[in-house]
């Protein structure tokens, strides 16, 4: 019976309800036809997100040709673009849990018998995909799909080359004129940032964990066959229905390695690390950043996406979509090609008639030319982060660093400090007081992107209990556990301290002896969070988990509390 949840609506006990069914134009024989909730983030003020209702009535078309019922209904959306560099930023992680308890709360207490959500901007694709596993009702991600390139002097420019302009610009490299030229031709209309950022990185991390249908992730969004791809999507919802398939029959621990591991090859964005965890959480998966640490260590980076390389999901697109990658990836033993996916079908199986990567392009190389023989994030541990950090370190070569650190609790004044010249190469910049309790742990690109200028590009470290995001590049930790704010090691390091990391043995260090750590800790001074201005924050703030539990609520999973 494809209508197994919403039956007790339309037959139950409580008659009545149908008036308001029949007040929708529906008649006795739609009474016998399942009800889909179609999740849409409603941000008409983000690129991102402007064409999510468009795309969600397509779907909806969908499921009626295949003889569904199809809801659409709007979600939270917090623009992580627009919300940079001020106090909106504290909202974007927020927004995927508030995402997550939405689309429960709406399918549930309407008997919904399957969830379809949208993923357009960072955060929309995650928290749907939360809800999926916690309800465990049929269902599957869909892409809104990725913005077309800019275009500056003949070459294809994306949001990346706006945060690098405005660091060109601010000490000198590039003319205001030029960056200001760069700002209006970078984003040419709807679409999710189109490299290997956080919204791209989720899209690819759903493909390959079997939540998506196969090329979703890569399909742009202005594209033709992305409303082909969402009138199709009703036709799915069928075979799952049909089959009882249900999210935790996908989300296994094999599926989430075929997640980071497609992550890892892909150069991919530190928010997908927060993503696969709390989805794990959700899906009663252990999946730890212990797991994280040992995949991205064995997985080369085989792909040239910015903000590594110059190539975009419309590069991907062009090749033949996201299947090439997820085939290519397969034929090295990098995958695993059992795991079942919303096609009803295995990993192997959707992929088997998917050709090579074609000869002549530079997007996906072989396993034996790979671009790095170890993933660009990587998990340390260590005194400075006993529950764990996360490194993104593309532009960094050597897997060693040692430096001395340099003090922030504000990541304005980071940019200062890079435009007067008091950063120099060596330093391992320490931002604190960004976590998930003290500040909802907003992205501290506009202190990343000051970093990026030519004199210290690739010549420093930088370490945060923030988040970053994934146009970020250089040698960046973030995530730190525990935070700050709860008297985690971050907040008592100096500035001059000594901090040195070893990527692939997996170590922190901040050169000071326990006894002295507790001294210090023990001068810490109470610090209240920004959360407590807001009341969603300050919900937030008395429930979020470390991020090294994803930032799962406290309130549903007490056993993630920190023991620091």
């Amino acid at each position: 019976m494809l209508n197994w949840n919403s039956n007790q609506l339309t037959h139950g006990w409580q008659k009545g309800i149908t008036a308001f069914y029949y007040a929708l134009g529906m008649n006795s024989d739609d009474f016998q036809k399942a009800q889909i909730g179609i999740g849409v983030p409603l941000l008409d003020g983000n690129t991102c997100n402007v064409h999510a209702y468009q795309l969600a009535q397509e779907i909806a078309a969908g499921c009626r040709d295949a003889g569904l019922l199809g809801f659409p209904f709007g979600t939270p959306g917090v623009s992580d673009n627009i919300s940079q560099g001020h106090e909106g930023g504290n909202a974007s992680l927020p927004s995927r849990n508030l995402i997550a308890n939405s689309a429960e709360c709406v399918v549930t207490a309407h008997c919904y018998d399957g969830l379809i959500g949208l993923h357009n901007c960072d955060k929309n694709g995650p928290g749907f995909a939360m809800a999926l596993a916690r309800t465990n009702y049929p269902g599957l991600i869909v892409s809104g799909g990725s913005i077309l390139p800019g275009c500056y002097k003949g070459k294809d420019i994306t949001i990346l080359d706006v945060y690098d302009s405005q660091a060109a610009a601010s000490v000198g490299a590039m003319t205001q004129e030029e960056s200001e030229e760069i700002i209006r031709r970078a984003c040419p209309g709807p679409g999710g940032c189109g490299i290997a950022a956080s919204f791209n990185t989720w899209g690819l991390a759903m493909e390959a964990i079997g939540l998506m249908l196969p090329a979703s992730s890569s399909i742009p969004a202005v594209d033709p066959e992305k409303k082909a791809e969402c009138r199709r999507v009703g036709t799915a919802m069928v075979n799952l229905l049909q089959r009882n398939i249900r999210p935790r029959d996908i989300l296994t621990r094999a599926a989430f390695q075929n997640a980071a591991v497609t992550i890892a090859a892909a150069g991919g964005s530190t928010n997908g690390v927060l993503h696969i965890l709390a989805l794990a959480r959700e899906a009663g998966v252990d999946f730890s950043l212990k797991d994280l640490q040992k995949i991205f260590r064995e997985t080369p980076v085989l792909c040239s996406f910015a903000p590594r390389g110059p190539r975009t999901m419309v590069d991907l697109h062009k090749i033949g979509g996201t299947p090439i990658l997820l085939r290519h990836l397969l034929d090295c033993g990098l995958l695993d090609g059992s795991c079942l996916t919303v096609t009803g079908k295995t990993m192997a199986e959707n992929l088997a008639d998917v050709p090579k990567p074609p000869a002549g392009q530079d997007l996906i190389v072989s396993k034996d030319q790979c671009y790095k023989p170890f993933a660009d994030m990587q998990v340390c541990f260590g005194n400075l982060a006993p529950e764990g950090i996360v490194f993104k370190v593309s532009s960094m070569k050597n897997p060693v660093f040692q430096g001395n650190a340099v003090c922030f609790d504000d990541p304005r004044e980071i940019v200062k400090a890079v435009e007067q010249r008091r950063i120099v190469p060596g330093s391992v910049i320490v931002l604190r007081y960004m976590g998930p309790v003290a500040t909802g742990m907003p992205e501290v690109l506009i202190a990343t992107a000051a970093l990026a200028v030519p004199e210290l590009d690739g010549k420093i470290a930088f370490i945060s209990d923030a988040r970053v995001s994934g146009v970020s590049h250089g040698a960046i930790g973030v995530h730190c556990a525990p935070e700050a704010i709860v008297g985690g090691p971050i907040a008592c390091v100096q500035d001059g301290d000594v901090i040195s990391f070893d990527l692939l043995n997996g170590t922190i260090h901040v050169d000071i002896s326990a006894e002295e750590m507790a001294a210090r800790r023990a001068q810490l001074q109470p610090r209240s969070g920004a959360a407590v201005r807001r009341g969603y924050l300050a919900d937030w703030s008395a429930t979020t988990a470390q991020a090294s539990h994803g930032c799962v609520s406290l309130a549903m999973y007490p056993e993630c509390r920190s023991v620091n």
